[in-house]
C-alpha cells in the first residue's frame, strides 16, 4: 500500500513528515481538509464542535456528555437497534465523544457507501431521538461509572486542582457531570446540549481516504443539511487562580496521587513549541527525562511522572501527575520544586536538546498510521489553530529550536514558587 510505503520513507527521513493536504470548500461554504489516499476504498471523516462540556448550564451538569453518548442510539425513523443495523449494512463505524471543549465525531466508511453513510450521520446530528429507553440505559451507565470515578483518586486529584485553577469558570466543573447532576437530567436538558453543540460556524472537518476534493464537496453540504448556523455562546477565557501551596484531599490508602502545576502558556503563543520541547525534556513521562531520572531512577520514589502543558481552548495551565508512599510526599514536593528552580536558574543542556529534537522528530511521522487517524489529526489541527502547512513544517520548527530558545522558555516558564500541590491521601510530615 502507498500508505505504508510512505510511512516507511518518513520514519527513514525522521526530520519531514510529507503530508499533502488539499483544502476543500464546500458549495455551501463549508471548509475542510482532506488527504487523498486511493490504495483502499475506504474513507475516514472527522469532525471536531468547538464548545463541549463548558457550554452545560450549572444545572445541567453532565447535559453534553449524555447528549453526545446517544447521538447513535436512535435518529430519525431509526431506533437504537436500528441505528446499529443500518451502520452495520453499510459497514459504517461512527462514533461520538464530549470532553471539556469539544464534541467529537469520527466515521470510516466505504467508498462505495459514501453517500449513504454521510445520509446515516447526517440524520445523526440533525434528528437524534433521546428515546426515553436509550436515555436511562446511557444515564446509567454513565452514573455507575462516575460513581467509580468519585471514588479514583486520581480524577479526584485533578478535579481539586481544577476548582483551586479556575473558580467560578466551567473549567473547574467535571466534564460528565456527576452521579447527581447525570441522574437529574431530562430530555429538554439534552435537546437544548444538542442545539447549543452542534453548529456549522464551530466545525473543524478532517477528511482522509479514497475520495478526491470534486466528490467530497458536496458531500460535505449533504452531511450538514439541517445543521444550525450557529450555536450556544462560549464561555469566556478562563485566569489560572489557584496560590501557591497545598490542598489535601483524604483518602485512605498506602499511597497518595499528586496533581501539581501553575500557570501555562497558550497554544496560539508564538513560542508554545519551544515550550513543548522544554517539558518533554523535563516532564516527557518516559525513561530519561529529569523527573523520572530524580524521581524514580535515583530514588525509586515513585513507578511514572509526568508534567504536560492543558493548553485547553479557554484557558491554560501547566501541570503534573505522580503517585508516591504516603512517607515520600513531601520529599516528592521538595524534589518537583528543586528541579523547576534548577530549570528556571540552568536551563537545559545541549545534549538534552539534541536527544529530545531527535525523538520528537522521530516519533511524529507514527502517527500516520492510518486514514482514520489522519482524518483525526486534520480536524485536531484545525481545531488548535495551526496553518494547513504544520504536518509538513512541524519537524523542521522542533529541530529549529536553539539553546538560547529553550532556556528563555525555561526561564519564562517554570515558577517553583508558584507550584500548587493538590494531594490526595494520607501523606505524613507535611502542612
Amino acid at each position: 500500500m502507498r500508505l505504508v510505503i510512505a510511512l516507511v520513507l518518513l520514519v527513514a527521513s525522521p526530520l519531514r513528515a510529507e503530508v499533502e493536504i488539499t483544502p476543500v470548500t464546500s458549495p455551501g461554504g463549508l471548509d475542510a481538509w482532506l488527504v487523498e489516499e486511493h490504495a483502499i476504498p475506504f474513507v475516514a471523516v472527522d469532525l471536531v464542535f468547538e464548545g463541549g462540556a463548558a457550554l452545560d448550564p450549572d444545572d445541567a451538569l453532565g447535559a453534553t456528555a449524555l447528549m453526545a453518548a446517544l447521538l447513535d442510539e436512535g435518529a430519525g425513523a431509526l431506533d437504537a437497534q436500528g441505528f446499529a443495523i443500518r451502520s452495520e449494512e453499510l459497514a459504517a463505524r461512527i462514533s461520538f465523544d464530549a470532553g471539556r471543549d469539544t464534541v467529537s465525531v469520527s466515521a470510516q466508511f466505504l467508498t462505495e457507501t459514501a453517500p449513504e453513510a454521510i445520509a446515516l450521520l447526517n440524520t445523526a446530528l440533525t434528528r437524534p431521538r433521546f428515546d426515553a429507553d436509550a436515555v436511562e440505559r446511557v444515564r446509567g451507565q454513565m452514573v455507575a461509572s462516575l460513581r467509580r470515578d468519585a471514588l479514583d483518586p486520581n480524577r479526584m486529584a485533578s478535579r481539586a486542582f481544577a476548582e483551586n485553577a479556575y473558580p467560578g469558570h466551567p473549567y473547574a466543573r467535571p466534564s460528565d457531570g456527576t452521579p447527581d447532576s447525570v441522574a437529574a437530567l431530562t430530555r429538554d436538558d439534552l435537546v437544548r446540549a444538542h442545539t447549543g453543540a452542534i453548529a456549522r460556524d464551530r466545525v473543524h472537518i478532517g477528511v482522509a481516504g479514497d475520495i478526491d476534493a470534486a466528490t467530497l464537496a458536496p458531500l460535505l453540504d449533504a452531511l450538514f443539511k439541517g445543521v444550525p448556523e450557529t450555536g450556544a455562546p462560549l464561555p469566556p477565557h478562563a485566569t489560572f487562580a489557584a496560590e501557591p501551596g497545598l490542598t489535601q484531599v483524604p483518602f485512605d490508602g498506602p499511597q497518595s496521587v499528586i496533581a501539581f502545576g501553575h500557570r501555562g502558556i497558550a497554544r496560539d503563543d508564538p513560542d508554545f513549541l519551544t515550550a513543548f520541547v522544554v517539558n518533554e525534556i523535563i516532564g516527557g513521562g518516559r525513561f530519561g527525562t529529569r523527573l523520572m531520572t530524580e524521581l524514580r531512577e535515583k530514588r525509586g520514589l515513585t513507578y511514572g511522572v509526568g508534567a504536560f502543558l492543558a493548553s485547553g481552548f479557554l484557558g491554560e495551565s501547566y501541570q503534573g501527575r505522580l503517585s508516591a508512599s504516603n512517607s515520600d510526599v513531601g520529599t516528592v514536593m521538595d524534589l518537583i520544586r528543586a528541579e523547576w528552580a534548577k530549570l528556571a536558574r540552568d536551563g537545559v543542556t545541549a545534549e538534552e536538546l539534541e536527544r529530545i529534537q531527535t525523538y520528537l522528530t522521530g516519533a511524529y511521522p507514527l502517527r500516520f498510521d492510518g486514514n482514520g487517524a489522519i482524518a483525526g489529526m486534520m480536524a485536531s489541527m484545525q481545531f488548535q489553530g495551526f496553518g494547513i502547512d504544520y504536518v509538513n513544517t512541524r519537524n523542521d520548527m522542533v529541530a529549529g529550536v536553539t539553546l538560547d530558545d529553550a532556556n528563555a522558555m525555561a526561564k519564562r516558564l517554570y515558577q517553583p514558587d508558584a507550584l500548587h500541590f493538590v494531594v490526595v491521601g494520607q501523606p505524613e510530615g507535611i502542612n
